[in-house]
C-alpha cells in the first residue's frame, strides 16, 4: 500500500507540474499587424524589393520604422512580434506578386514559418559604446521557427553574383541605426557565400563563412554599399560590395563613384560596442 501511495503521489506531482506549465502565460508582446507592416514597407522605394541582395536593406528599414512608431506610444515595450504570415502577405501585397512568383528568400522564410521578436526597450540592447558614435536606435532581433528542420539553405541563381545562404533555426542579431548607416552586429545563425564571379572563386578556397557583422548605407541614387565581416575558425574576412538598385552586386565600389567611396570610408570607421548579454 505504501508503494501505491508513493506512485500516486508521484503522479500527482507530475500532473501539478504539467498544469503549472500550461497555466504559465507567454511573455507579453506587441503583435504587429499586416496593415502596419505593409504601411512600413510602402515607404521603401527606389530599389527592387524582390532582389535577394536588397532583402537585408528592406528588412532593416521596415523593422526600424515599426520600432520608432512603437516607441512613440509604448517606450517601455513590450517587444514587438511579427508573424511569418503577416510579414509575407504584406510583402506580396507590396510587390504585387503571387506566392509562385515570390523571390526564393521570401518564400522560404514563409514556408519555414520564421517569426520574429524585436526588443527595443532602453537598457536591453547596448551596454556601452567604447569607441565610435552612439547609435540613434538599437534593437535585438530574434528570428526562429518552432518545428521541422534545424536549418535550411538555398542558392539564389538570379542574384548577381549568385548567392548560397544557410540559416539556422535560431537567427539573432543586433540592429543599430546610426542615421547615415545601419549595422547588423553579433549575427548568429547565418552563413553563406557567393558562388559565381571573382568572389565565388575566392570562396571556392575559403568555403562558407559565418556572417558576424554587416554595415550598409545608401547613396542618393539608391545604390547600396555593404561592408561585411565573415568568420571561419580563426580567419576573419572583411569585404565591401556595391549593390545596384536592381539588386546586382559587385566587389568594392566603382572607381568613378566618389560618393560611394565616401560611404565605404564611413562604413570602415572604428566602432566598438559592448552589448547587454542575450537573455537565456
Amino acid at each position: 500500500m505504501q508503494m501505491d501511495q508513493m506512485i500516486h503521489a508521484g503522479r500527482l506531482v507530475l500532473a501539478l507540474a504539467a498544469a503549472a506549465l500550461l497555466a504559465q502565460e507567454p511573455p507579453p508582446r506587441q503583435v504587429v499587424s499586416h496593415a502596419e507592416i505593409l504601411a512600413a514597407m510602402r515607404e521603401s522605394r527606389g530599389y527592387d524589393l524582390t532582389a535577394t541582395a536588397n532583402g537585408a536593406r528592406l528588412q532593416a528599414e521596415v523593422l526600424l520604422r515599426l520600432v520608432r512608431r512603437a516607441r512613440e506610444t509604448k517606450p517601455e515595450g513590450p517587444p514587438l512580434f511579427i508573424s511569418h504570415r503577416d510579414w509575407y502577405i504584406a510583402f506580396l501585397d507590396r510587390v504585387q506578386l503571387t506566392h509562385e512568383k515570390a523571390p526564393l528568400y521570401a518564400r522560404l522564410a514563409y514556408e519555414n514559418r520564421q517569426d520574429s521578436e524585436i526588443e527595443y526597450r532602453a537598457g536591453r540592447v547596448v551596454d556601452r559604446v567604447e569607441s565610435g558614435r552612439q547609435p540613434l536606435l538599437a534593437v535585438n532581433v530574434v528570428t526562429s521557427w518552432q518545428a521541422g528542420r534545424s536549418r535550411y539553405s538555398y542558392e539564389d541563381t538570379l542574384a548577381t553574383p549568385r548567392l548560397k545562404v544557410a540559416l539556422e533555426r535560431l537567427l539573432r542579431y543586433r540592429l543599430l541605426d546610426f542615421g547615415d548607416f545601419v549595422l547588423f552586429d553579433e549575427v548568429e545563425g547565418l552563413n553563406g557565400r557567393p558562388t559565381s564571379g571573382l568572389l565565388g572563386s575566392l570562396f571556392d578556397v575559403i568555403g562558407e563563412v559565418d556572417v558576424v557583422e554587416s554595415r550598409m548605407a545608401s547613396a542618393a541614387d539608391a545604390s547600396l554599399v555593404m561592408r561585411g565581416v565573415g568568420r571561419k575558425a580563426l580567419l576573419s574576412i572583411a569585404a565591401t560590395a556595391t549593390v545596384s538598385p536592381e539588386g546586382k552586386g559587385t566587389k568594392g565600389v566603382p572607381p568613378d563613384r566618389p560618393d560611394l567611396a565616401a560611404i565605404e570610408r564611413r562604413l570602415a570607421e572604428p566602432l566598438q560596442i559592448v552589448y547587454v548579454p542575450w537573455p537565456r
